[in-house]
């Protein structure tokens, strides 16, 4: 029986609790939603598909490459669970002069909220890990590429998961950002139970003052292969490119629905 109550729960609150703060993850946000624009449009040229092509950013926080890809003249529709996100999302895109048809949706229960399909659909930065249950990650992926139509592409990233259940680490390498008073340093601390973790994300401004945000939610480590199984069971062909071919921070997935 799957938890979707209590996954929701915990998620939506984690993200609108950081939302007004998750642009700290990046030295220079605008930048970043360039990049991964230029990313992301690499590998949708790279499979034939062109500034036409319908888009879906299935958990977009706030707006990092929904924004990026609407500034490149991609039609970008973007969902998330996370009401605080979609509104800083929303307000970001605004201040940007670019549109985007926001939408509050869970990407397990997609056709609920878009009776249309997309060409391309994307779920970056480790969102699918939320699923804290085999089953919640299954009805996760038979709602994205039920959304997907027939030879439409899906493009996700992960954690390196297979590397990290080898050790089971109990903290992630902080980030640490230069500021104009000082430096920002961000870190998450994990405390596993099989293959699930809680884990606390900590954000330190240290600057003229200091001061401590912290927020705290849970994954499940997903290994590629059982990723790569459940879209192959969902008529996709399956490829992984990893960041030392890709220069990209974490593993990619790419899902090519069968015509």
């Amino acid at each position: 029986m799957s938890d979707q109550p209590i996954v929701a729960n915990v998620t939506q609150t984690f993200y609108d609790r950081m939302a007004a703060q998750y642009d700290k993850f990046y030295q220079d946000w605008d930048q970043a939603t360039r990049q991964e624009a230029a990313f992301l449009k690499s590998i949708f040229d790279a499979h034939g598909f062109d500034l036409t092509s319908r888009i879906l950013d299935c958990a977009c926080g706030i707006g990092t490459q929904a924004i990026g890809l609407a500034k490149l003249d991609y039609s970008v529709t973007a969902s998330d669970i996370s009401k605080g996100e979609l509104k800083e999302a929303e307000k970001r895109a605004s201040a940007r002069g670019v549109s985007v048809d926001f939408r509050q949706a869970d990407f397990r229960k997609l056709s609920a909220a878009f009776p249309e399909p997309f060409d391309l659909i994307i779920c970056m930065d480790n969102a699918l890990p939320h699923m804290l249950t085999p089953e919640d990650l299954e009805q996760a992926v038979q709602s994205i590429t039920a959304q997907l139509r027939k030879g439409g592409l899906f493009v996700a990233s992960i954690r390196d998961y297979d590397l990290m259940l080898e050790e089971k680490p109990n903290f992630s390498a902080p980030y640490v950002h230069k500021t104009e008073k000082g430096q920002r340093v961000l870190f998450q601390t994990w405390d596993w139970q099989g293959d699930n973790y809680r884990f606390i994300q900590y954000i330190i401004d240290d600057e003229a003052t200091t001061t401590v945000s912290r927020f705290e939610c849970e994954y499940r480590a997903t290994r590629r292969s059982e990723l790569t199984s459940l879209l192959e069971s969902c008529g996709c062909a399956v490829q992984w490119k990893m960041p030392e071919e890709t220069g990209f921070y974490q593993p990619i997935v790419i899902a090519k629905k069968a015509e």
